[in-house]
């Protein structure tokens, strides 16, 4: 499934491109990236590009929550993911505020098979981080899924918006756009 390689890569490279911890992306930086988004022409110019967003996205501004998203992240990688997915509800609880405690556990709800769960999760990502175009892709993957094709659409629509070159979603949103939409005449 795209959403969990997407996951893995970013486990990987998010703490080399992020910001120290502790020290949240000043919007200026981000405001740059996502501009930056907008111009690169293929998908391989947009994955620096995208990775950093990503990992600017990490950086909570707290210490002791990027401790606990780095805990869970090393859990992950060492393939204890019962101890990530406490970890990952802890921060969500801790700070309920900060968009990406929400994606990961979004992802990992996911990957546990409760999609009911990981579609809130996700939602509630977008709604505190509306800039998050991978977690508006994932939650359109998954609302495309269950059958709801205008809200994929809405999803998918609303990430491409951010970034054009994200991998797979003009595809998503033509066959949809047909499907919800109609063809023209």
């Amino acid at each position: 499934m795209r959403i969990l390689a997407f996951f893995a890569a970013c486990l990987f490279t998010a703490g080399a491109l992020a910001a120290p911890p502790g020290k949240p992306a000043p919007q200026s930086f981000l405001d740059k990236l996502l501009g930056q988004l907008k111009t690169v022409e293929n998908a391989e110019d947009a994955k620096p590009l995208e990775t950093q967003i990503l990992a600017a996205f990490l950086n909570s501004g707290s210490p002791s929550i990027d401790l606990l998203m780095g805990r869970a992240s090393a859990a992950l990688t060492a393939g204890n993911k019962d101890v990530a997915r406490h970890l990952y509800e802890s921060v969500t609880s801790i700070a309920p505020h900060y968009a990406e405690g929400w994606h990961k556990r979004g992802l990992m709800q996911s990957e546990a098979g409760d999609d009911g769960a990981a579609m809130v999760s996700l939602q509630k990502a977008v709604e505190l981080n509306p800039r998050h175009f991978a977690a508006m892709a994932e939650l359109g993957e998954m609302l495309e899924d269950y059958g709801d094709k205008a809200g994929a659409l809405k999803m998918y629509r609303r990430a491409i918006a951010l970034d054009p070159q994200y991998e797979g979603l003009q595809r998503h949103i033509d066959g949809l756009s047909r499907e919800v939409e109609g063809q023209g005449i």
